[in-house]
């Protein structure tokens, strides 16, 4: 009976139902979670006969003594700060535009999601050409502004904002999809209203359409920083399997991956992957905080 307390036979009903997804995610999502939780206390570890010989905050206290690990750190937090932003706005920018065009408007929809869905090798080869010294379209272009070759692959000092550049780009397709999704949800009688009252394009837009689309906003963002902190594919791709020149674009999971796939030391692996994980759940309760009190859901805003 709808509103009534379900019997046990419609408990184990509902709960066999959901069963089958309880054990994928428990396999592949809550067991590995675990395991490298427990990981990370493994200073001494045969990973042949998968025996642990000791355990201890060795691997936590040698991560935050390595210059490499202080400097992945710092890097991948330059990378979120420069790359989610910009995605953000620019995306939303994007969106605003292609909401105002009525001819083609698949066609630039798809162009712009086009990054997204590329492989990130075949886009990373293509970037490359770009950022050629020589022969790059990059140069070129800022040659018409009188700006000197920059060897954008090579030089420390361009690497990160090499690959911030190239992160930008092949994420706004989403981004831009997903901002359209919420303009069109938009309530055009609220439009109507405002322009009763006198209201101008930004006052419209400041007044209406950023409340309006705040959920998405705080989902785009949201998804923006997780991945952001996650990045990797970008860097082993652009570089040809280096963290860029002089490690300038080291980053956490770059560090990650040289210490258990090159050095072997997983207990030092899984250490940092705790430390990551740490810092994407941090921030999201940050947000998820932030957007409890400000965020506009509907017709109330919490």
């Amino acid at each position: 009976m709808i509103g009534g307390k379900p019997t046990w036979r419609q408990t184990l009903k509902g709960w066999l139902y959901v069963l089958p997804m309880l054990i994928i995610v428990g396999t592949f999502s809550i067991y590995p979670l675990i395991s490298s939780l427990a990981m990370s206390f493994y200073t001494q570890y045969n990973s042949v006969q998968n025996k642990v010989l000791a355990t201890g905050f060795d691997n936590f206290k040698y991560i935050f003594s390595d210059p490499n690990f202080i400097l992945a750190l710092k890097n991948t937090l330059i990378f979120v700060v420069g790359v989610v932003p910009l995605q953000v706005i620019i995306g939303l920018i994007f969106a605003v535009l292609l909401n105002h065009i009525k001819v083609l408007t698949g066609v630039f929809r798809s162009i712009y999601f086009l990054p997204f869905v590329t492989s990130t090798v075949a886009m990373a080869l293509v970037w490359r050409w770009i950022y050629n010294k020589d022969a790059g379209l990059m140069n070129y272009l800022l040659g018409f502004i009188g700006v000197q070759p920059i060897d954008w692959l090579n030089d420390p000092h361009y690497g990160m904002l090499a690959l911030i550049i190239l992160a930008i780009w092949k994420g706004l397709g989403l981004n831009i999809l997903l901002f359209l999704v919420a303009l069109h949800t938009v309530d055009q009688g609220l439009y109507d209203a405002a322009r009763l009252d006198g209201a101008g394009p930004w006052s419209r837009f400041w007044h209406v359409t950023l409340p309006m689309i705040s959920p998405m906003t705080f989902l785009v963002s949201v998804s923006g920083i997780i991945s952001s902190f996650k990045v990797f594919d970008e860097v082993f791709a652009l570089f040809g399997g280096q963290p860029g020149p002089e490690n300038s674009a080291l980053t956490m999971v770059y560090y990650l991956y040289r210490q258990f796939y090159e050095l072997n030391q997983y207990g030092r692996a899984a250490a940092a992957g705790v430390v990551l994980f740490l810092m994407i759940l941090v921030v999201t309760l940050v947000q998820i905080w932030w957007s409890k009190k400000h965020l506009h859901y509907g017709k109330e805003t919490i």
